[in-house]
Order: structure tokens, then C-alpha cells, then sequence
């Protein structure tokens, strides 16, 4: 058998086919070609920026790091989708996985990957900011009131909202709602 060949950790981050990142108080420190250009910026341009920048809206941004927190602090990890914002301005829907590297501070430093779901998924252009978050509750699976307390909400608010996703996407039932946010139908 030919000896191991040495491994290249700083060669397989830059070109694993995944977007990566590595992240330090919730800004880039260090990030792959995939994620460049998944996000369509250049690597150098994202290095240093704020998580910001990748996100529809500030709102979304500070909730989807006050969520990370305590699920973080009691798996250790954290894995969602949710919308992201490509430096075009288009929406798309990515999956997202991170570890933190500090149990003690999760946005201190972490590990971050990315998936770009655009192929599988559409993003309806026509939902709020809230309706987007508690879509992608509710096609992870989610009941209203676990929705309700994950974005500290009240069960009908929850409803309420899905009320109207249901209406502007044209389901008939639940089932028919979450088979549309996924784009099985």
C-alpha cells in the first residue's frame, strides 16, 4: 500500500462543492469559493462583513441569532433553512448548519455550512418578512404552538399567519400548504 498522502485542511475548506465559512461574533473571518459564489460576491469582499449582508432584512438577521442561542447551547449545533439574500438582492432558500467553536459563547466563533435549496424551492417574493420565517417552520414540520414559542408569539398570531400563507400560496390544507413551501406539488 503507497503511503498516505499528507491532508491539505486549508485546500479541502477552499474547495469542498459546499459554501463554508468560519465566523467570529457573527461576522466572516474566513470563507470558501462556494460560498462566494453562491452569495455572488468575492471571497474577499464577504471576509470580514457582518452575517448581515446575507440576510433579507435586519429583523431577520437579530431573530435568527437570538434563535441560534439556547438551541446551540443545548445541542451543540444548529441547522435550519430558511431565506437568504444574494448580493444581487435576490431571495433564495439555503440550508444552513453550524457548529459553535466556544460552548461557553455561541457567536463567539463557529463553523458555518451552506446549501443552496433555489433548485428545489421558489421563494414567493409576495410573503413578509414574518410569513418567510414561519414558512420555513412550518415545511421543517412544526406545529403552530411550538412556532409560536420558538418566535415568542402568541398560537394565534401563528394561525393568523398561516391563514395568509395559505390564502397567497392557494392551499387547501395544511398538508397542501407545507407540500407547496417545499414545491412537491
Amino acid at each position: 500500500m503507497p503511503p498516505a498522502l499528507p491532508i491539505d485542511y486549508a485546500n479541502i475548506f477552499h474547495l469542498a462543492p459546499i459554501g463554508m465559512c468560519v465566523s467570529q461574533n457573527r461576522c466572516i473571518t474566513a470563507c470558501n469559493l462556494a460560498l462566494a459564489r453562491m452569495f455572488g460576491y468575492t471571497q474577499e469582499a464577504l471576509i470580514g462583513q457582518s452575517f448581515l449582508v446575507l440576510y433579507p432584512s435586519n429583523d431577520e438577521f437579530e431573530r435568527t441569532g437570538a434563535r441560534i442561542v439556547p438551541i446551540m447551547n443545548t445541542k451543540g449545533s444548529y441547522s435550519d433553512e430558511r431565506i437568504m439574500k444574494r448580493a444581487n438582492q435576490e431571495l433564495f432558500w439555503c440550508h444552513v448548519s453550524g457548529r459553535a467553536l466556544n460552548a461557553e459563547d455561541v457567536h463567539a466563533a463557529g463553523i458555518w455550512t451552506f446549501d443552496d435549496l433555489s433548485a428545489k424551492r421558489q421563494v414567493s417574493q409576495e410573503l413578509s418578512t414574518r410569513e418567510r420565517e414561519i414558512a420555513a417552520l412550518i415545511a421543517e414540520g412544526q406545529t403552530s404552538k411550538l412556532i409560536a414559542r420558538n418566535l415568542q408569539l402568541s398560537p394565534r398570531t401563528v394561525e393568523m399567519h398561516r391563514g395568509k400563507l395559505m390564502k397567497k400560496l392557494n392551499a387547501t390544507s395544511s398538508s397542501d400548504l407545507i407540500n407547496k413551501l417545499l414545491r412537491l406539488s
